[in-house]
């Protein structure tokens, strides 16, 4: 009886850990980030992303909103400059229900399965948001970040998603010291 009542809370859980974006980050290990006060957007980088410049506008707000968190400055002389990099996929799931006859090993008999073939296909569009950070003297890449997620179409949902995105992948600059 409780595993009754625990299940719809169960599957809540499946569901919200199937929406979040996954992270991913890599950086240089011979870099002091703690060296890292201003930064700047790289202008001819970021024009370069094929996506609408309200997405691009919005995302840019994101890195503002997570940087200024964690006590960084936009500059003219910047220490790091800034750079993204999107791309996305299709995404196509086919699953087939009840594609066979009977239940259990062998054959058998089921009422419930009689002719009980049911294919559902759906679609859905998966997201790549890259944030790299450039050393800005040496231009090179110091840090990169990257969020993997299902993207919206709706514009409502949509800045809210893009907040979590950069959220995440920025959860994890500065890299912490071992």
């Amino acid at each position: 009886m409780k595993a009754i009542k625990l299940l719809p809370l169960l599957l809540l859980f499946v569901i919200a850990s199937c929406t979040s974006v996954k992270v991913y980050s890599d950086y240089d290990n011979n870099v002091d980030f703690t060296q890292y006060k201003t930064y700047a957007f790289h202008k001819k980088g970021i024009d370069r992303v094929e996506i609408s410049e309200l997405d691009k506008k919005r995302i840019l707000n994101a890195i503002d909103t997570e940087l200024s968190r964690k006590g960084m400055t936009k500059s003219e002389n910047p220490d790091l400059l800034i750079n993204i990099l999107t791309k996305e996929r299709e995404r196509i799931d086919v699953n087939q229900y009840n594609a066979g006859w009977g239940y259990g090993w062998g054959w058998g008999w089921n009422p419930y399965l009689w002719g009980g073939r049911s294919t559902y296909v759906t679609s859905s569009t998966e997201g790549t948001l890259y944030v790299d950070l450039i050393d800005a003297k040496k231009k090179e890449l110091v840090w990169q970040g990257e969020g993997i997620g299902y993207l919206t179409e709706n514009r409502n949902e949509k800045e809210k998603q893009i907040n979590e995105f950069v959220a995440k992948i920025l959860e994890q600059f500065p890299p912490k010291a071992k």
